[in-house]
């Protein structure tokens, strides 16, 4: 797990080491295990490490390059979570997996097994993005394993594609408004 030094210093990246040092001695001084009002051996552990780290030049530069590497996985999680597209896709993708698994247990009840690389062909899904719809799906208690292997729909699966699709299709329901 990455852990942040410049975070636990409270510096910015571009800290010149003169920084770094005025830093280090204000934090371990308040957080001295001997000292009893503000001392706290397991912050002061974390400042020590992030000194050790940041004042060795050769150091820091390997630290600096996992940092960036860290910066640009935020970049990308926050990118990704302000695109809400990108749930709106999951949905279509989860409830195409559901129909392709409900059209193959209509079609065979005893084999309504489809397996992974079938699965990725039908839905044009990649296989890296197939397994998390996939584990999804599976602890929603939607689809499940046979015994042979392949990924097949369950009863809860079938009951929630097609609470969806009643909802997704209003003219479903036009019919029974006639009814009355």
């Amino acid at each position: 797990m990455f852990i942040d030094y410049y975070e636990i210093l409270e510096i910015s990246p571009n800290a010149n080491s003169e920084t770094i040092e005025r830093i280090f001695r204000y934090f371990a001084m308040r957080y001295h295990p001997d000292n009893r009002e503000t001392g706290n051996e397991s912050r002061f552990s974390e400042i020590v490490e992030a000194h050790n780290t940041l004042r060795d030049p050769v150091k820091r530069a390997q630290y600096d390059i996992l940092y960036r590497e860290h910066l640009g996985l935020r970049h990308e999680l926050t990118e990704g979570a302000r695109d809400g597209g990108g749930m709106e896709r999951d949905t279509v993708i989860q409830a195409n997996l559901l129909s392709l698994l409900y059209v193959r247990r209509r079609r065979d009840v005893n084999n309504p097994g489809i397996g992974d690389d079938e699965l990725e062909r039908l839905s044009g899904c990649p296989r890296e993005h197939l397994e998390f719809h996939l584990w999804y799906l599976k602890s929603k208690g939607f689809i499940g394993r046979t015994e042979n292997g392949t990924f097949a729909i369950t009863v809860e699966g079938i009951d929630h594609a097609g609470v969806r699709r009643g909802r997704d299709r209003p003219d479903a329901t036009r019919l029974l408004d006639h009814a009355d």
